[in-house]
């Protein structure tokens, strides 16, 4: 039987070498084991030099967790390298990219919770800002189950934040608008509801999350709430731009890595 370790180094190499079938050797479909290899590969790349700088929330939308067979988001590690400045280039060798518009938090204070409320969300965040993540499967053809994509550490790549740092106060999180371009044409449109009912949700499940795992989140930590609406394939020399209700805009020019 292949074993977790096999598995992770599977989609460690995958990044190097080209996608990989779906785990359909290791892990079942909804198989809550896939944390597992996540974190292996996570050790793996902390030995590297990467640094954590946050977490993101997946499978916010309902609509893809029925999909995928599950009632709940999953998550996935933020390395200080997969960020990009707004306005600025992603240049990487990318498998099968996609684009979707979140808003992000920054937390000034740690978050341990194991009760954590929306509420306990905003007392904690020190500002929200746009953000654009670009996902992109490990796995061939996106042929994913839940549990393919929460081992793929949540079929992450890379992100982007906006440079306006907005309070909380004032700010309307559940009908904000977004719009996402693709070279300056609309290719998808959402708000803050259709991120598992509003962004502070998605992030209190989070924080309840990892404090029942005995970690909690920290002071500094990014937090990448969930897509507002449909994540897009994006290709080389794309302009991408995300505006999003109150919180301004952010964007990018992909520029492939093999170029």
């Amino acid at each position: 039987m292949v074993s977790y370790e096999d598995a992770a180094a599977r989609l460690r190499d995958a990044y190097f070498k080209g996608p990989v079938p779906p785990l359909r050797d290791v892990l079942a479909p909804t198989d809550a084991a896939a944390y597992e290899i996540q974190a292996i590969n996570t050790r793996a790349w902390l030995t590297k030099g990467r640094r954590i700088v946050g977490r993101k929330v997946g499978l916010t939308s309902k609509a893809v967790q029925a999909q995928l067979g599950v009632d709940q988001p999953d998550y996935g590690v933020l390395f200080d390298d997969m960020a990009i400045a707004s306005g600025g280039r992603l240049s990487a060798a990318l498998i099968q990219p996609k684009a979707e518009a979140e808003v992000a938090l920054v937390l000034e204070r740690d978050l341990s919770n194991r009760d954590a409320t929306p509420e306990d969300v905003a007392a904690a965040t020190a500002y929200a800002v746009a953000a654009i993540e670009i996902v992109d499967s490990r796995i061939a053809d996106w042929k994913i189950t839940f549990a393919d994509t929460v081992a793929d550490n949540g079929s992450s790549a890379f992100f982007v934040l906006g440079d306006e740092k907005k309070k909380l106060a004032g700010l309307d999180l559940y009908t904000c608008g977004m719009a996402l371009e693709v070279n300056g044409a609309l290719v998808s449109l959402g708000a803050g509801a259709a991120c598992l009912g509003h962004p502070l949700i998605a992030a209190a499940w989070l924080a309840r999350t990892f404090a029942a795992l005995g970690e909690g989140l920290k002071a500094g930590d990014i937090v990448l709430t969930g897509a507002l609406g449909p994540m897009v394939p994006i290709h080389p020399a794309d302009f991408v731009e995300a505006k999003i209700g109150g919180l301004g805009s952010v964007s990018f020019t992909y520029q492939d890595g093999k170029a």
